[in-house]
Protein backbone atom coordinates (compact mmCIF):
# COMPACT_ATOMS: atom_id res chain seq x y z
CA UNK A 1 0.00 0.00 0.00
CA UNK A 2 1.23 3.95 -0.91
CA UNK A 3 2.46 5.53 1.98
CA UNK A 4 1.91 8.51 0.65
CA UNK A 5 -2.06 8.21 0.07
CA UNK A 6 -2.43 6.64 3.57
CA UNK A 7 -0.62 10.02 4.33
CA UNK A 8 -3.21 11.96 1.78
CA UNK A 9 -5.91 9.94 3.08
CA UNK A 10 -5.95 10.22 6.82
CA UNK A 11 -4.53 14.19 6.32
CA UNK A 12 -7.72 15.23 4.25
CA UNK A 13 -10.07 13.31 6.92
CA UNK A 14 -7.76 15.00 9.82
CA UNK A 15 -8.17 18.29 8.16
CA UNK A 16 -11.61 18.31 7.36
CA UNK A 17 -12.98 16.80 10.53
CA UNK A 18 -11.63 19.59 12.36
CA UNK A 19 -12.51 22.41 9.96
CA UNK A 20 -16.17 20.90 10.18
CA UNK A 21 -15.95 20.87 14.45
CA UNK A 22 -14.75 24.14 14.93
CA UNK A 23 -17.24 25.82 12.10
CA UNK A 24 -20.52 23.91 13.61
CA UNK A 25 -19.24 24.91 17.20
CA UNK A 26 -18.72 28.74 16.44
CA UNK A 27 -22.35 28.67 14.90
CA UNK A 28 -23.72 27.80 18.01
CA UNK A 29 -21.97 30.34 19.37
CA UNK A 30 -23.25 32.67 16.45
CA UNK A 31 -26.83 31.86 17.21
CA UNK A 32 -26.43 32.73 21.00
CA UNK A 33 -26.04 29.54 22.68
CA UNK A 34 -23.08 29.16 25.71
CA UNK A 35 -19.92 26.19 24.83
CA UNK A 36 -18.60 24.61 27.51
CA UNK A 37 -15.43 24.20 25.49
CA UNK A 38 -13.95 26.50 23.06
CA UNK A 39 -14.55 25.84 19.13
CA UNK A 40 -10.78 24.24 18.78
CA UNK A 41 -11.63 21.68 21.55
CA UNK A 42 -14.63 20.50 19.20
CA UNK A 43 -12.43 20.43 16.42
CA UNK A 44 -10.03 18.31 17.80
CA UNK A 45 -12.44 15.86 19.26
CA UNK A 46 -14.14 15.27 15.88
CA UNK A 47 -10.85 15.05 14.40
CA UNK A 48 -10.36 12.62 17.14
CA UNK A 49 -13.55 10.48 16.51
CA UNK A 50 -12.77 10.64 12.95
CA UNK A 51 -9.40 9.15 12.49
CA UNK A 52 -9.50 6.26 15.05
CA UNK A 53 -12.00 3.92 12.92
CA UNK A 54 -9.27 4.55 9.93
CA UNK A 55 -6.35 3.77 11.74
CA UNK A 56 -8.00 0.93 13.09
CA UNK A 57 -8.50 -0.72 9.81
CA UNK A 58 -4.98 0.67 8.23
CA UNK A 59 -3.16 -1.00 11.68
CA UNK A 60 -5.47 -4.71 11.00
CA UNK A 61 -4.45 -4.35 7.52
CA UNK A 62 -0.72 -3.80 8.80
CA UNK A 63 -0.88 -6.44 11.24
CA UNK A 64 -2.39 -9.52 8.74
CA UNK A 65 -1.84 -7.57 5.79
CA UNK A 66 1.27 -10.33 4.79
CA UNK A 67 -0.63 -13.52 6.40
CA UNK A 68 -3.21 -12.70 4.15
CA UNK A 69 -1.07 -11.96 0.85
CA UNK A 70 1.22 -15.10 1.31
CA UNK A 71 -2.39 -17.27 1.52
CA UNK A 72 -3.06 -15.76 -1.93
CA UNK A 73 0.53 -16.47 -3.37
CA UNK A 74 -0.04 -20.12 -1.65
CA UNK A 75 -3.15 -20.65 -3.94
CA UNK A 76 -1.20 -19.62 -7.15
CA UNK A 77 2.02 -22.17 -6.53
CA UNK A 78 1.98 -25.63 -7.81
CA UNK A 79 0.71 -28.48 -5.14
CA UNK A 80 3.89 -30.14 -4.86
CA UNK A 81 5.75 -26.93 -4.01
CA UNK A 82 2.89 -26.03 -1.09
CA UNK A 83 3.01 -29.49 0.23
CA UNK A 84 6.86 -29.11 0.33
CA UNK A 85 7.19 -26.36 2.33
CA UNK A 86 10.32 -25.50 4.19
CA UNK A 87 12.67 -22.75 2.37
CA UNK A 88 12.02 -23.77 -1.20
CA UNK A 89 8.39 -22.44 -0.28
CA UNK A 90 10.16 -19.16 1.18
CA UNK A 91 11.89 -18.36 -1.86
CA UNK A 92 8.93 -19.05 -4.19
CA UNK A 93 6.99 -16.60 -2.24
CA UNK A 94 9.57 -13.83 -2.15
CA UNK A 95 10.21 -14.44 -5.81
CA UNK A 96 6.55 -13.83 -6.58
CA UNK A 97 6.64 -11.09 -4.41
CA UNK A 98 9.43 -9.27 -6.14
CA UNK A 99 7.88 -10.18 -9.39
CA UNK A 100 4.64 -8.31 -7.95
CA UNK A 101 6.64 -5.37 -6.96
CA UNK A 102 8.39 -4.75 -10.36
CA UNK A 103 12.02 -5.39 -9.11
CA UNK A 104 12.73 -8.59 -10.58
CA UNK A 105 14.34 -11.88 -9.88
CA UNK A 106 17.61 -13.25 -10.42
CA UNK A 107 17.74 -16.08 -12.88
CA UNK A 108 15.16 -17.55 -15.47
CA UNK A 109 10.94 -17.25 -14.25
CA UNK A 110 9.49 -20.41 -14.04
CA UNK A 111 6.11 -20.91 -16.08
CA UNK A 112 4.12 -20.36 -13.23
CA UNK A 113 5.70 -17.19 -11.62
CA UNK A 114 5.29 -14.33 -13.87
CA UNK A 115 1.62 -15.48 -13.61
CA UNK A 116 1.29 -15.56 -9.87
CA UNK A 117 3.38 -12.15 -9.96
CA UNK A 118 0.72 -10.34 -12.25
CA UNK A 119 -2.40 -12.40 -10.43
CA UNK A 120 -0.48 -10.88 -7.07
CA UNK A 121 -0.29 -7.30 -8.18
CA UNK A 122 -3.59 -7.40 -9.42
CA UNK A 123 -4.66 -8.44 -6.14
CA UNK A 124 -2.73 -6.10 -4.31
CA UNK A 125 -4.17 -3.36 -6.01
CA UNK A 126 -7.91 -4.27 -5.28
CA UNK A 127 -7.28 -4.96 -1.55
CA UNK A 128 -5.51 -1.63 -1.20
CA UNK A 129 -8.32 -0.32 -2.73
CA UNK A 130 -10.88 -1.89 -0.58
CA UNK A 131 -8.67 -0.80 2.68
CA UNK A 132 -8.51 2.70 1.55
CA UNK A 133 -12.28 2.99 1.05
CA UNK A 134 -13.17 0.84 4.20
CA UNK A 135 -10.88 3.32 6.02
CA UNK A 136 -12.08 6.56 4.20
CA UNK A 137 -15.98 5.03 4.74
CA UNK A 138 -15.42 4.62 8.34
CA UNK A 139 -14.19 7.58 8.79
CA UNK A 140 -16.79 9.65 6.99
CA UNK A 141 -19.24 7.33 9.41
CA UNK A 142 -17.56 8.35 12.51
CA UNK A 143 -17.26 12.69 11.37
CA UNK A 144 -21.12 12.86 10.48
CA UNK A 145 -22.11 11.10 13.88
CA UNK A 146 -18.97 13.31 15.67
CA UNK A 147 -20.44 16.37 13.89
CA UNK A 148 -24.02 15.54 15.30
CA UNK A 149 -22.65 15.13 18.75
CA UNK A 150 -21.39 18.71 18.94
CA UNK A 151 -23.98 20.87 20.93
CA UNK A 152 -23.49 23.46 23.68
CA UNK A 153 -22.69 21.28 26.91
CA UNK A 154 -20.47 18.98 25.39
CA UNK A 155 -17.54 18.87 27.51
CA UNK A 156 -15.00 18.60 24.59
CA UNK A 157 -11.86 19.56 26.52
CA UNK A 158 -11.98 17.34 29.16
CA UNK A 159 -12.57 14.34 26.39
CA UNK A 160 -9.44 15.45 24.57
CA UNK A 161 -7.10 16.25 27.29
CA UNK A 162 -8.28 12.28 28.67
CA UNK A 163 -7.26 11.06 24.97
CA UNK A 164 -3.63 13.58 25.01
CA UNK A 165 -3.65 11.86 29.11
CA UNK A 166 -3.78 8.24 27.44
CA UNK A 167 -1.46 8.91 24.60
CA UNK A 168 1.33 10.48 26.42
CA UNK A 169 0.45 7.49 28.91
CA UNK A 170 1.50 4.85 25.98
CA UNK A 171 4.11 7.14 24.71
CA UNK A 172 5.82 6.46 28.38
CA UNK A 173 4.97 3.02 28.49
CA UNK A 174 6.68 2.25 25.14
CA UNK A 175 9.78 4.16 26.50
CA UNK A 176 9.90 2.08 29.87
CA UNK A 177 8.85 -1.51 28.14
CA UNK A 178 11.64 -0.81 25.74
CA UNK A 179 13.89 -0.05 28.30
CA UNK A 180 13.00 -3.59 29.90
CA UNK A 181 12.77 -5.13 27.10
CA UNK A 182 16.62 -4.33 26.16
CA UNK A 183 17.87 -5.24 29.66
CA UNK A 184 15.73 -8.77 29.54
CA UNK A 185 17.41 -9.32 26.44
CA UNK A 186 21.03 -8.48 27.33
CA UNK A 187 20.58 -10.58 30.88
CA UNK A 188 19.11 -12.98 29.11
CA UNK A 189 21.57 -13.88 26.69
CA UNK A 190 24.47 -12.95 28.89
CA UNK A 191 23.08 -16.22 31.51
CA UNK A 192 23.36 -17.89 28.58
CA UNK A 193 27.62 -16.93 27.85
CA UNK A 194 27.23 -17.75 31.50
CA UNK A 195 26.99 -21.13 30.75
CA UNK A 196 29.67 -21.50 29.11
CA UNK A 197 32.33 -19.70 30.96
CA UNK A 198 32.50 -18.70 34.52
CA UNK A 199 31.63 -15.43 35.87
CA UNK A 200 34.76 -15.15 37.93
CA UNK A 201 36.83 -15.91 34.72
CA UNK A 202 34.98 -13.17 32.58
CA UNK A 203 34.83 -10.66 35.54
CA UNK A 204 38.26 -11.12 36.93
CA UNK A 205 40.23 -12.88 34.21
CA UNK A 206 43.54 -10.79 32.51
CA UNK A 207 43.29 -12.64 28.54
CA UNK A 208 41.02 -11.36 26.02
CA UNK A 209 41.41 -14.51 23.65
CA UNK A 210 38.05 -15.58 22.02
CA UNK A 211 38.83 -18.41 19.83
CA UNK A 212 35.81 -19.54 17.45
CA UNK A 213 36.44 -23.47 17.59
CA UNK A 214 34.42 -26.15 18.92
CA UNK A 215 36.47 -29.06 19.59
CA UNK A 216 35.59 -29.56 23.08
CA UNK A 217 35.76 -28.45 26.62
CA UNK A 218 38.18 -25.71 27.14
CA UNK A 219 38.51 -24.70 23.64
CA UNK A 220 36.37 -21.40 23.62
CA UNK A 221 39.20 -19.63 24.65
CA UNK A 222 39.45 -16.76 27.25
CA UNK A 223 37.53 -14.20 27.95
CA UNK A 224 39.02 -11.96 30.86
CA UNK A 225 36.95 -8.39 30.66
CA UNK A 226 39.93 -6.49 33.08
CA UNK A 227 42.01 -5.78 29.40
CA UNK A 228 38.70 -4.46 27.79
CA UNK A 229 37.75 -2.50 31.00
CA UNK A 230 41.03 -0.67 31.55
CA UNK A 231 41.37 0.18 28.15
CA UNK A 232 37.69 1.10 28.40
CA UNK A 233 38.83 3.60 31.81
CA UNK A 234 42.02 4.77 30.10
CA UNK A 235 40.43 6.12 26.91
CA UNK A 236 37.66 7.46 29.05
CA UNK A 237 39.77 8.98 31.39
CA UNK A 238 41.89 10.86 28.71
CA UNK A 239 38.79 12.66 26.85
CA UNK A 240 37.61 13.80 30.66
CA UNK A 241 40.94 15.11 30.81
CA UNK A 242 40.64 17.03 28.13
CA UNK A 243 37.02 18.09 27.36
CA UNK A 244 36.81 18.58 31.51
CA UNK A 245 38.71 21.76 32.30
CA UNK A 246 38.24 23.03 28.16
CA UNK A 247 34.29 22.62 28.44
CA UNK A 248 33.83 23.84 32.04
CA UNK A 249 36.14 27.35 30.98
CA UNK A 250 34.46 27.85 27.86
CA UNK A 251 30.99 27.67 30.02
CA UNK A 252 32.81 30.30 32.51
CA UNK A 253 34.00 32.33 30.14
CA UNK A 254 30.16 32.32 27.89
CA UNK A 255 27.96 32.46 31.14
CA UNK A 256 30.41 35.14 33.02
CA UNK A 257 32.63 37.35 31.00
CA UNK A 258 31.42 37.23 27.88
CA UNK A 259 29.10 39.84 26.18
CA UNK A 260 25.72 39.08 24.70
CA UNK A 261 27.06 39.51 20.96
CA UNK A 262 29.98 37.15 21.67
CA UNK A 263 28.25 34.56 23.23
CA UNK A 264 25.44 34.58 20.86
CA UNK A 265 27.87 33.80 18.28
CA UNK A 266 30.11 31.70 19.63
CA UNK A 267 28.31 28.99 21.63
CA UNK A 268 26.68 27.67 18.53
CA UNK A 269 30.23 27.24 16.59
CA UNK A 270 30.94 25.34 19.70
CA UNK A 271 27.71 23.23 20.18
CA UNK A 272 28.61 22.72 15.87
CA UNK A 273 31.15 19.76 17.77
CA UNK A 274 27.93 18.01 18.62
CA UNK A 275 26.39 17.88 15.56
CA UNK A 276 28.89 15.71 13.75
CA UNK A 277 28.81 12.42 13.67
CA UNK A 278 31.16 10.26 15.42
CA UNK A 279 32.22 8.22 12.54
CA UNK A 280 33.53 11.40 11.22
CA UNK A 281 35.59 11.91 14.39
CA UNK A 282 36.72 8.70 14.06
CA UNK A 283 38.05 8.99 10.60
CA UNK A 284 39.85 12.36 11.62
CA UNK A 285 41.58 10.79 14.42
CA UNK A 286 42.59 8.38 12.12
CA UNK A 287 43.94 10.44 9.50
CA UNK A 288 44.98 13.21 10.67
CA UNK A 289 45.16 13.28 15.04
CA UNK A 290 46.93 10.26 14.71
CA UNK A 291 49.69 10.62 12.36
CA UNK A 292 50.12 13.60 14.06
CA UNK A 293 50.44 12.58 17.70
CA UNK A 294 53.40 9.98 16.37
CA UNK A 295 55.28 12.43 14.57
CA UNK A 296 55.58 14.67 17.99
CA UNK A 297 56.38 11.54 19.58
CA UNK A 298 58.80 10.77 17.29
CA UNK A 299 60.32 14.61 17.81
CA UNK A 300 60.84 14.07 21.60
CA UNK A 301 61.69 10.29 21.45
CA UNK A 302 58.35 9.19 22.87
CA UNK A 303 56.88 5.29 21.85
CA UNK A 304 53.27 6.96 20.49
CA UNK A 305 51.85 4.83 18.07
CA UNK A 306 49.25 6.44 15.42
CA UNK A 307 46.37 4.30 17.21
CA UNK A 308 46.15 4.54 20.40
CA UNK A 309 44.66 5.16 23.50
CA UNK A 310 45.53 8.69 23.39
CA UNK A 311 44.59 9.48 20.03
CA UNK A 312 41.35 7.98 20.96
CA UNK A 313 41.20 9.87 24.31
CA UNK A 314 41.86 13.30 22.87
CA UNK A 315 39.43 12.77 19.72
CA UNK A 316 36.90 11.53 22.27
CA UNK A 317 37.05 14.98 24.21
CA UNK A 318 36.73 17.20 21.91
CA UNK A 319 33.49 15.47 21.00
CA UNK A 320 32.09 15.88 24.36
CA UNK A 321 33.62 19.63 24.96
CA UNK A 322 30.29 20.68 23.45
CA UNK A 323 28.39 18.49 26.09
CA UNK A 324 29.63 19.78 29.25
CA UNK A 325 30.15 23.39 28.29
CA UNK A 326 26.45 23.48 26.85
CA UNK A 327 24.67 22.38 30.13
CA UNK A 328 27.77 23.74 32.41
CA UNK A 329 26.07 27.12 30.80
CA UNK A 330 23.03 26.64 30.96
CA UNK A 331 23.51 25.50 34.96
CA UNK A 332 25.72 28.50 35.93
CA UNK A 333 23.20 31.15 34.25
CA UNK A 334 20.71 29.27 36.59
CA UNK A 335 22.13 30.98 39.79
CA UNK A 336 20.43 33.54 41.21
CA UNK A 337 21.83 37.17 40.25
CA UNK A 338 20.97 38.19 44.12
CA UNK A 339 23.70 35.71 45.01
CA UNK A 340 26.57 37.17 42.43
CA UNK A 341 25.45 40.72 43.86
CA UNK A 342 25.97 40.16 47.42
CA UNK A 343 29.36 38.75 46.89
CA UNK A 344 30.69 42.07 44.94
CA UNK A 345 28.88 43.94 47.00
CA UNK A 346 30.53 42.30 50.15
CA UNK A 347 34.16 43.44 47.57
CA UNK A 348 34.98 40.39 46.21
CA UNK A 349 36.32 40.17 43.12
CA UNK A 350 34.51 39.03 39.88
CA UNK A 351 37.20 35.88 39.99
CA UNK A 352 36.55 35.35 43.74
CA UNK A 353 32.72 35.77 43.41
CA UNK A 354 32.96 32.79 40.03
CA UNK A 355 35.35 30.32 42.62
CA UNK A 356 33.69 31.03 45.66
CA UNK A 357 29.76 31.65 45.48
CA UNK A 358 28.87 30.49 41.48
CA UNK A 359 30.92 27.10 41.25
CA UNK A 360 29.73 26.19 44.35
CA UNK A 361 26.14 27.00 43.70
CA UNK A 362 26.39 25.20 40.24
CA UNK A 363 28.65 22.07 41.41
CA UNK A 364 25.62 19.82 41.60
CA UNK A 365 24.88 20.41 37.85
CA UNK A 366 28.30 20.84 36.75
CA UNK A 367 28.71 17.22 38.50
CA UNK A 368 25.92 15.54 37.29
CA UNK A 369 27.27 17.23 33.57
CA UNK A 370 30.84 15.54 34.47
CA UNK A 371 29.35 12.07 35.37
CA UNK A 372 26.88 11.78 32.56
CA UNK A 373 29.14 12.88 29.82
CA UNK A 374 31.61 9.98 31.16
CA UNK A 375 28.75 7.40 30.12
CA UNK A 376 29.10 9.10 26.97
CA UNK A 377 32.52 8.77 26.82
CA UNK A 378 32.28 4.99 28.08
CA UNK A 379 29.80 4.16 25.62
CA UNK A 380 31.60 5.40 22.55
CA UNK A 381 32.30 3.19 20.03
CA UNK A 382 33.14 4.77 16.10
CA UNK A 383 35.96 6.38 17.56
CA UNK A 384 37.63 3.73 19.64
CA UNK A 385 37.16 1.39 16.31
CA UNK A 386 39.19 3.34 14.33
CA UNK A 387 41.65 5.30 16.50
CA UNK A 388 42.43 2.85 19.87
CA UNK A 389 44.52 0.35 17.62
CA UNK A 390 42.04 -3.07 18.94
CA UNK A 391 44.69 -4.48 21.44
CA UNK A 392 43.36 -6.38 24.28
CA UNK A 393 46.22 -6.44 27.07
CA UNK A 394 46.50 -4.08 29.88
CA UNK A 395 49.22 -0.94 28.53
CA UNK A 396 50.40 1.64 30.75
CA UNK A 397 51.42 3.67 28.02
CA UNK A 398 48.53 5.22 26.59
CA UNK A 399 50.27 6.01 23.79
CA UNK A 400 50.03 2.50 22.70
CA UNK A 401 47.60 0.52 21.35
CA UNK A 402 44.38 -0.80 23.71
CA UNK A 403 41.02 -2.40 23.17
CA UNK A 404 37.25 -1.11 25.01
CA UNK A 405 34.43 -2.97 25.89
CA UNK A 406 32.53 -1.14 22.50
CA UNK A 407 34.87 -2.19 20.29
CA UNK A 408 35.10 -6.29 21.57
CA UNK A 409 31.32 -5.65 21.32
CA UNK A 410 31.71 -4.80 17.59
CA UNK A 411 34.28 -7.46 16.79
CA UNK A 412 32.46 -10.66 17.89
CA UNK A 413 29.29 -9.35 16.08
CA UNK A 414 30.36 -8.69 13.29
CA UNK A 415 30.65 -11.21 10.05
CA UNK A 416 28.59 -14.55 9.63
CA UNK A 417 28.09 -15.58 13.99
CA UNK A 418 26.46 -18.20 15.59
CA UNK A 419 24.54 -16.86 18.42
CA UNK A 420 24.35 -19.73 19.86
CA UNK A 421 28.02 -20.03 20.28
CA UNK A 422 30.13 -18.07 23.61
CA UNK A 423 32.16 -16.06 21.01
CA UNK A 424 29.00 -14.50 19.84
CA UNK A 425 26.92 -14.62 23.42
CA UNK A 426 29.99 -12.45 24.96
CA UNK A 427 29.27 -9.52 23.47
CA UNK A 428 25.27 -9.09 24.94
CA UNK A 429 27.65 -10.11 28.58
CA UNK A 430 29.98 -7.31 27.54
CA UNK A 431 26.53 -4.90 26.72
CA UNK A 432 25.32 -5.96 30.27
CA UNK A 433 28.42 -4.62 31.84
CA UNK A 434 28.40 -1.63 29.79
CA UNK A 435 24.80 -0.85 30.51
CA UNK A 436 25.77 -1.35 34.56
CA UNK A 437 28.59 0.63 34.65
CA UNK A 438 26.43 3.82 33.26
CA UNK A 439 23.40 3.35 35.34
CA UNK A 440 25.92 3.07 38.68
CA UNK A 441 27.23 6.90 36.87
CA UNK A 442 23.49 7.93 36.46
CA UNK A 443 23.14 7.26 39.97
CA UNK A 444 25.46 8.93 41.24
CA UNK A 445 25.39 11.73 39.46
CA UNK A 446 21.69 11.84 40.59
CA UNK A 447 22.30 11.34 44.07
CA UNK A 448 25.29 14.14 43.82
CA UNK A 449 22.50 16.16 42.81
CA UNK A 450 19.75 15.86 44.79
CA UNK A 451 22.52 15.69 47.93
CA UNK A 452 23.93 19.27 46.85
CA UNK A 453 20.79 20.94 45.89
CA UNK A 454 19.15 20.88 49.19
CA UNK A 455 22.57 22.12 50.75
CA UNK A 456 22.35 25.44 48.52
CA UNK A 457 18.88 25.83 48.05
Amino acid sequence: MNSAIVATLLLVLLGLAYQLGTSRSRGLVAAGGKLHSRPTYHGALVAIWTLVPALLVLGLWAMFGQSISRAYILTLLPADLVSAGGSALDHAVARVRQIASGYGVVGELAPYEQAAGNSLRSFQTIVSAVVLAAAAGLGAIALFMAHKRIDPRLRARNQVERVVFYLLLLCSGIAILTTVGIVVSLLTEAIRFFTFISPVDFFFGTVWNPRFSSTGAGSHGDFGLLPLLWGTIMVATIAMLVALPVGLMTAIYLSQYAKPAVRNAVKPIVEILAGIPTIVYGFFALVAVGPFLASIGNVLGLDIRATSALTAGLVMGMMIIPFISSLSDDILRQVPRTMRDGSLGLGATKSETIKRVVLPAALPGVVGAFLLAVSRAIGETMIVVLAAGNSPFPRLNPGEPVSTVTVSIVNQLTGDTDFASPQSLVAFALGLTLFVMTLLLNVVALFIVRRYREQYE
